[in-house]
Order: C-alpha cells, then structure tokens, then sequence
C-alpha cells in the first residue's frame, strides 16, 4: 500500500463503525494484528488511529487497549430551569457522577460579581464530575457563598442534589439568570478526567443562578466534551418560565 495508507485504513475502520459492524465498546485488534489485517506498517494504523480518535469515534486506553468509543450524544436543554438528572434522565441516559474536590476560599473577583458579594467573602468551590450512562461529559467548578449555605460541600460529598440542598435552606425553585458558551481546545488533566483525545475540544459554559427573588445563588463553569452533547436553548419569558424539571 502506497503512501496514503493510513486514510484507506481510517476510512474502512470509520465506515465499519458507522455501519455497526464495529460495535460501540468493542475492543479494536491489536496493532500487529491491524497491520496485518490492513497489510499496512505501524505508522500508516497509528495515524489513522490518532485520526479517529481525534474525530471522538475511536477511544484509546493506556495499557488496555483501543476501543469504539460509547459516548451518548446528549441533547441538552438550557432554559430558565436546567436539571442536569432530569435533563438526561427525559432522554433514557442514567445520569452519575460524584464530588471530585471541595474547599472554601475568597471568592476570585469574577465570582464576587456573578454572586453580587463582597471583595474577598468566602464561598464554598466544588468540582464534580458528570456522567451519562457511565461516560464521562463534564466537569463542573461551582461556587455558593459559605456563609448562606454552610453544609453544602457535606452534603454534596453524601450524594444530595443541589435542588434537594437548595430546598434544605428554604428555597423552593431557582432559575438560570445568565449562561455564557465558548469553546477551546482541552487542558492535559480535561482531556484525562474526560477519557477524549487531548486534541478534541471542550465547551465550556459559564452561568449564574438565582432564585425567585433573583438573589444569585450560585456561579459555575462546566467544561463538556464537546462531542458528547449538543446544547439547544429554550425560548422562555422572562415572566412565565416553564414547568420545573
């Protein structure tokens, strides 16, 4: 085989995964055994593989092994009320995740502002990570001020929602006030927690919540893989938002 190899093996590999006869999860041949099955040698299998991976169609795993890669694409909708369980759970996708860190420190300054506190006021900074069927598709970095919510980090950590937390302090609803999206390319410690190619992207997004009084409540930025969702806004009144998640 010539040259261009590594594009014929990338088409018929990405061609046999659209097809379903590469299943998602299933664990690709060896590299010895795809040279051979291609006739090819290890730098025209490896690029493809890169190609592919790049592409988030195929998942390579230190000392495993490479795989079809078996993320969902989430249809998630952003809306004055947005439930990250309800949001997967209306779509069939168990939703999962757990608390990666909590601390309390000085709000940094922009978070200072999303919240309308004072330079310096302590607040509570969790990072978690979300799950859709047991595939990683955030990271989220939140922020709520320490003193009006003191249990928070304890109760994350035990596994309580954030709605069920907000109910435990008397508040009843809350609604998304702001949301900001952008995109750039994934930090080497994202790419990893993601489980994607360090070339793949990431959408972060940054948004403010309140509650009914429009009181901020909390400030966060999640980073998503930006091949795993697909986010659709809601067209809602300022005044008449929607039924609750």
């Amino acid at each position: 085989m010539g040259r261009e190899n590594w594009q014929s093996i990338h088409r018929e590999i990405s061609t046999r995964i659209v097809e379903g006869r590469m299943r998602p999860g299933e664990r690709l041949p060896t590299e010895p055994e795809l040279c051979s099955m291609f006739g090819a040698g290890r730098h025209s299998i490896r690029r493809a593989i890169e190609a592919l991976s790049i592409e988030g169609k195929l998942r390579v795993e230190q000392g495993r092994g490479t795989f079809v890669e078996d993320a969902p694409l989430i249809e998630y909708h952003i809306g004055q009320r947005v439930r990250f369980r309800q949001n997967l759970r209306q779509q069939g996708v168990v939703p999962g995740g757990a608390v990666i860190e909590a601390i309390t420190c000085p709000a940094p300054r922009s978070v200072a502002k999303a919240l309308d506190l004072g330079p310096e006021t302590t607040v509570h900074r969790l990072c978690s990570r979300g799950e859709a069927d047991g595939v990683p598709i955030s990271i989220g970095y939140s922020y709520h001020e320490a003193a009006r919510f003191p249990e928070l980090p304890a109760m994350r950590r035990a596994g309580v929602s954030i709605t069920e937390i907000y109910r435990h302090y008397g508040i009843d609803d809350y609604f998304r006030h702001s949301t900001t999206i952008l995109s750039r390319r994934a930090e080497p410690e994202e790419s990893a927690m993601l489980h994607q190619h360090p070339a793949q992207p990431v959408l972060v997004v940054r948004k403010t919540d309140v509650d009914a009084a429009r009181r901020p409540l909390a400030h966060s930025e999640g980073i998503w893989a930006a091949d795993r969702v697909r986010f659709t806004f809601e067209d809602q009144a300022e005044d008449s938002p929607s039924p609750a998640d």
